[in-house]
């Protein structure tokens, strides 16, 4: 507990000062190389792959945008750099239509995307947003199992009436508005089912019908799940990522 409030408080600091940010994205270099690793497949060459400094402005993006609702911070600093990876990955390879090879390919961390190009179609991008979409869910699925929620129970527990599902939209919307609401959830590992109510004027009968899938919902928008939340933008129509 000691060190994470040393982490906060180094957070909060960067972000007040810029020398204070240059300071702590030094110090935790090692930390950027090694998310950036986790994506090439291979450690990053500085000067040479555009993807560290992506991921070094994902890391201050990380410190700008990061508040205790979101979990630990380097949990929240890796999923964001992810994310900013594989949109830059998406953008290059709409552009230049360049594929590199030793682009990572599946769950094989030895195989490279040139091992998986026997009928020479461009397979990158869906790879890469396959894989990051599995680590997303098996985080969230982790996270889940500490408030006694599973993937299937938010399956069942899903709303299947439009005027249901608006409810659970302003609830998450009044949520989103006041992020107290995901620290009541993350420290008591309960729904907070009557300030939902109170603050969004869902009927608590709603909430407590789908309080597995409201728990998910906001879980989602605790952490740094950006391709799950741009799923749900699919099915909760009004509900905008962040």
């Amino acid at each position: 507990m000691r060190e994470g409030r040393d982490i906060i408080r180094q957070v909060e600091a960067a972000r007040d000062d810029m020398q204070a940010a240059d300071v702590f994205i030094r110090t935790y270099m090692p930390f950027i190389k090694a998310e950036t690793a986790k994506f090439l497949r291979r450690p990053p060459v500085e000067g040479h792959d555009d993807e560290l400094s992506i991921a070094m402005i994902a890391f201050h993006e990380a410190i700008c945008g990061y508040s205790s609702a979101r979990g630990a911070f380097f949990k929240y600093a890796a999923m964001l750099i992810k994310s900013r990876l594989i949109d830059y990955h998406r953008k290059e390879q709409r552009h230049s239509k360049v594929i590199s090879l030793e682009t990572p390919a599946g769950d094989d961390e030895e195989k490279a995307l040139g091992d998986t190009l026997s009928d020479g179609k461009d397979h990158s991008e869906e790879m890469t947003v396959r894989e990051a979409t599995r680590k997303e869910i098996e985080e969230l699925t982790e996270q889940m199992k500490e408030f006694g929620v599973s993937l299937t129970d938010v399956s069942d527990n899903c709303p299947k009436q439009e005027r249901t599902l608006n409810a659970c939209r302003k609830a998450l919307n009044y949520a989103r508005e006041n992020p107290e609401i995901f620290e009541e959830l993350l420290r008591t590992k309960r729904l907070p089912a009557a300030r939902l109510c109170q603050g969004s004027g869902a009927e608590r009968k709603t909430m407590e019908r789908h309080r597995k899938y409201m728990v998910a919902l906001l879980l989602i928008y605790t952490n740094g799940y950006e391709i799950i939340r741009g799923h749900l933008k699919q099915v909760m129509k009004g509900v905008t990522g962040r």
